[in-house]
């Protein structure tokens, strides 16, 4: 599935132009009137909900395939790992050793980011595997129930609040002190993403399986994106339960899921002139693209980024051409010092081993 890396790819030079001109440019240029702002907004906007997607369908179609081989565990000790992997490595992007040396520590350390929760995503995913790994069918239900759960029932946890638990705790399951993302929806977007891989699995070997998932991820995505805060409203209308009002009247999620599915089904549908592109191979490389991009523009460290010189300092040009050159560098460091994610991985295991003996 080479699609797959071209949508990897898409989401990162997304995520890296997004991060660049929303942390650089200054407030003035966020004109909601200005039609390219709004378009580069709404694109802005596709790239949490790719990830975490792409990431439940790859990780639980690998299970999968291990599964069917007869020798999974080696793939569910490979998912704990990355799952605590990704977490620790968004922990670490935290760090600021300047202050630690100080004697400071910032509760902002807690703070939780993209990478510890596709991290907490990866170990869920694993032990639904674990239980579920003998009942296909069941699984592929319980996948897809509990992403519909978790977004029908965002009006309940919106504006959680939670003060009896650690922080470190609570910052999976409350915004109120810094995290920006939280297991709560983004779950939902992996329990997609890994029903979608049950689907491939099961029907990926038939005849034309190829242009009816196109056709699939095109005529479902469109439904999700105009039709599904209608559907919301019906069965409100039918069931009376207020949570489905309130979940229609602030329906972000499923239409962000339609926005994915339109895009699985474009890379999907152009597979073909993908193949070993410049494109896929910066789907490869995705984890080290992210930390990379981390530390030169919010500065992980040291807290010397180009956050710290020219935050909300750039007009549109300057931001463009400066997205367009971050991009550039960005990528240019990771392809010649980091051949793939499992570069990463890889390192820190060594690591690893070399501690324990």
């Amino acid at each position: 599935m080479y699609f797959i890396d071209a949508v990897r790819a898409f989401a990162i030079l997304m995520m890296l132009q997004g991060h660049f001109i929303d942390t650089l440019i200054d407030p003035i240029f966020r004109d909601p009137n200005n039609i390219i702002y709004n378009i580069w907004s709404y694109f802005r906007g596709i790239t949490a909900p790719v990830f975490f997607t792409i990431s439940g369908l790859v990780f639980a179609y690998l299970l999968l395939r291990a599964h069917a081989k007869g020798d999974d565990q080696p793939r569910i000790k490979k998912g704990f790992f990355r799952g605590l992997l990704l977490i620790g490595i968004g922990y670490s992007l935290r760090i600021n050793l300047v202050s630690w040396f100080c004697g400071y520590f910032s509760s902002y350390f807690f703070v939780i980011d993209v990478l510890q929760c596709i991290g907490f995503s990866l170990i869920i995913l694993v032990s639904l595997h674990i239980l579920f790994k003998h009942f296909s069918y069941l699984f592929s239900i319980i996948l897809f129930s509990i992403g519909c759960l978790c977004f029908v029932a965002e009006p309940l946890y919106r504006d959680l609040i939670i003060d009896n638990l650690p922080l470190p705790i609570a910052n999976y399951m409350t915004k109120a002190n810094g995290s920006i993302f939280t297991i709560l929806p983004w779950f939902g977007y992996s329990a997609f993403g890994a029903f979608i891989s049950t689907v491939f699995f099961r029907h990926a070997h038939r005849n034309r399986f190829k242009p009816y998932t196109i056709m699939t991820f095109f005529v479902t995505g469109y439904l999700l994106i105009y039709h599904s805060t209608w559907t919301l409203l019906e069965l409100h209308y039918i069931t009376d339960i207020e949570l489905l009002k309130q979940s229609a009247n602030y329906n972000y999620l499923f239409i962000r899921l339609g926005n994915v599915l339109i895009l699985f089904g474009l890379f999907y549908a152009l597979e073909r002139f993908l193949k070993q592109s410049i494109i896929a191979r910066i789907g490869e490389k995705t984890l080290s693209i992210y930390v990379i991009h981390f530390i030169i523009l919010f500065g992980s460290y040291t807290s010397y980024g180009l956050k710290r010189f020219l935050k909300l300092s750039l007009n549109p040009t300057e931001a463009i051409f400066g997205a367009i050159l971050f991009v550039l560098v960005v990528c240019f460091i990771s392809f010649h010092y980091a051949k793939t994610n499992t570069f990463v991985y890889n390192m820190v295991r060594r690591l690893i081993n070399r501690f324990k003996n």
